[in-house]
């Protein structure tokens, strides 16, 4: 299948103008010359991204990963395909772990077999139970834990192996040496955490590549007090992710984020149940949230997570002045990579063939997932 006249986010790096040649599933060829064929479908100067991948995604459509059966997981994965998110990783909670190695095993299950009309779960990211109780935000402070390796390692045999993100706070008792065992199976990031600059530096040099959602349930970024923001943002191997619903973090702090890390922001949705939803009452790690005027909260007003999907968080940094290149790669190419995909997140030959095309003004008009037209 043969496109051509696309404006194509190519190779994860910049915007092109050319086309594309789609065999088997994957880009076979993408240049400025391809596509100039009678036979190429004309895609009259649209706009052409990889499909997005979210790799911090609580819930949808009344479902949660931590809590939903098969059927409510590709249930999930079925909204985010429609809304142009062809991978994903589910984010479970701080919850007991009998709870926990039931989620995973589900995840297992819908990752072994996959079906049409879903978006491809590529892992799971376990946000919790290793928190401090200070900044858990969300989180349910019944089950935080201290760093526990053995636990991390029977729920990863649990996944089959699809942990891909592992969160903890810096300034638990041995943080590092659990960042150090567990960053040789996936990406370990820090995350609702009251660290000072010492502590989080100390994770970081013990194999730490990761922040979770900058700027919230951690300290600010203070002059004198770096904190985990300082320490995270001067190494240049540690990515941050960020929520970009407009709710979580103030457009200045996006633009200021996108400087602090430079190449290094992946943007996230963190959403929760109740995105796709009317306004009320849901449930999240066992508490209580209320959903009003696209803000999720728990009853004491904490904001819990957020009601958007990831393909709104990407048009609302563009709103915000984010360049389009340095928005499509934090939400395509750097999620991809912390995840640890190879074959996704990329307009290039040999990848799989994910894409969108959208209008001029960032409207979603198709989604394509390994070479199938989805919507």
């Amino acid at each position: 299948m043969l496109f051509g006249n696309a404006r194509i986010f190519a190779g994860g790096r910049r915007f092109i103008r050319g086309g594309f040649r789609v065999e088997n599933g994957r880009f076979l060829s993408v240049g400025t010359e391809e596509g100039e064929s009678p036979e190429a479908r004309d895609l009259q100067g649209m706009t052409v991204i990889p499909g997005l991948v979210d790799i911090h995604t609580h819930g949808n459509s009344g479902e949660d990963f931590s809590e939903c059966s098969e059927e409510g997981l590709r249930k999930m994965a079925a909204f985010l395909l429609r809304r142009g998110i062809t991978s994903f990783m589910p984010a479970s909670m701080t919850l007991p772990e009998e709870v926990l190695t039931k989620a995973y095993r589900t995840a297992k299950t819908v990752h072994d077999a996959p079906q049409e009309g879903e978006a491809r779960l590529v892992g799971i990211n376990m946000e919790g139970p290793f928190f401090s109780e200070k900044k858990k935000g969300a989180q349910n402070a019944a089950y935080l834990k201290k760093p526990d390796i053995d636990l991390f390692l029977r729920l990863n045999e649990a996944s089959g192996g699809l942990i891909r993100i592992a969160d903890l706070a810096p300034e638990l008792p041995g943080a590092a040496e659990y960042t150090a065992a567990v960053s040789k199976c996936c990406t370990v990031s820090a995350a609702h955490t009251d660290a000072d600059y010492e502590q989080a530096k100390a994770v970081f040099e013990a194999g730490a590549t990761h922040l979770t959602h900058l700027f919230n349930a951690m300290p600010p970024l203070l002059h004198r007090a770096p904190g985990v923001i300082g320490a995270a943002a001067e190494r240049e191997s540690v990515f941050a992710e960020l929520i970009c619903d407009g709710m979580h973090v103030h457009p200045s702090a996006v633009r200021a984020a996108f400087r602090l890390f430079p190449g290094r922001i992946c943007l996230i949705s963190d959403a929760l149940r109740c995105t796709g939803m009317p306004d009320g009452k849901y449930m999240f790690g066992g508490q209580e949230i209320f959903l009003k005027d696209r803000i999720a909260r728990l009853a004491d007003g904490t904001i819990a997570g957020s009601a958007a999907d990831l393909f709104q968080c990407l048009r609302n940094a563009v709103s915000f002045g984010i360049p389009e290149e340095e928005a499509v790669r934090a939400a395509t190419v750097n999620p991809a990579g912390q995840a640890g995909c190879v074959d996704i997140g990329r307009i290039a030959a040999g990848q799989r063939a994910d894409f969108l095309i959208c209008g001029p003004e960032w409207e979603l008009l198709e989604v394509w997932k390994d070479g199938k037209r989805m919507v």
